[in-house]
């Protein structure tokens, strides 16, 4: 099942765009829903669709984020050959980092270059969406609260996370952290293939099967010190081949069996 959420054109006036909407899509037909899907999950995790109207042709929507996280929790580090193209060791305990909620965009929406960094990165990323609330849980309960997967770009002002002894803000400015192009419920994230395109040239390539953190061991950690939401998204980390993009640059993040997105880099305008 791939959930979206979308918003009409209207008619005459393409620029225009009527209230974001959740929706479910089958082919090329989007069917609304009445509201996030994650919370209308039963206790066991459930989900029964409730249609509130008549199908949408895709072509005539655009597609937006399919989240809307109360916390972005990321992993750093999680692929070994990543580690070392920064020079760092591996962590004993999977590494986790915020990015704020306000950084999330959609498919094909710009992201920002900010004036006060001289480098951001690329980081393709495969995500994970929560679906019931969790606290302190075991890892061999983990995969029951997830409700399903899309794909994220983890973009990085780089000079600036070096400079920080933390990194929100290299990691949390907005519009740095693009996903989508949909969330789905039955994907099977392992032995999938990962890759970054920067106009069309392959940046990252690797494969989840990589990953040194398990997405249930992720789950674990992260749920001991902070409860989960539903709607939740987690970024499991990114493989190495991570680098540079400059304004007019388009960054393209594919999974295997899960979708792409493709986001264009646009120069900070200040007010």
């Amino acid at each position: 099942m791939r959930i979206v959420r979308y918003c009409e054109m209207l008619p005459g006036l393409p620029d225009e765009w009527l209230d974001v909407r959740w929706g479910i899509m089958v082919d090329h037909l989007i069917y609304p829903l009445n509201r996030a899907p994650y919370l209308d999950l039963s206790d066991e995790g459930v989900y029964t669709p409730e249609i509130v109207g008549s199908p949408v042709e895709k072509a005539l929507v655009k597609l937006c984020a399919p989240v809307m996280p109360s916390k972005i929790a990321c992993v750093g580090r999680n692929y070994a050959a990543h580690a070392a193209e920064l020079g760092n060791e591996v962590p004993p305990e999977p590494l986790i980092f915020l990015k704020a909620p306000s950084s999330v965009i959609g498919p094909d929406d710009a992201v920002v270059y900010p004036g006060i960094s001289q480098r951001v990165d690329h980081e393709g990323e495969l995500a994970v969406v929560i679906g019931r609330r969790c606290r302190n849980i075991n890892i061999e309960n983990a995969a029951g609260y997830i409700f399903g997967y899309t794909v994220a770009n983890d973009v990085t002002a780089r000079d600036l996370q070096k400079i920080d002894d933390q990194w929100a803000r290299a990691k949390g400015f907005d519009t740095f952290c693009p996903v989508g192009p949909w969330l789905d419920t039955t994907f099977d994230p392992k032995n999938r293939r990962l890759r970054c395109l920067v106009n069309d040239q392959v940046r990252q390539d690797s494969n989840t099967e990589l990953m040194i953190y398990s997405i249930s061991r992720i789950i674990e950690h992260v749920s001991r010190f902070m409860t989960l939401e539903p709607g939740d998204l987690i970024l499991t980390g990114t493989p190495s081949g991570i680098g540079p993009v400059q304004v007019g640059d388009v960054m393209t993040v594919e999974i295997d069996g899960l979708g792409s997105i493709s986001n264009p880099v646009v120069r900070e305008v200040l007010e």
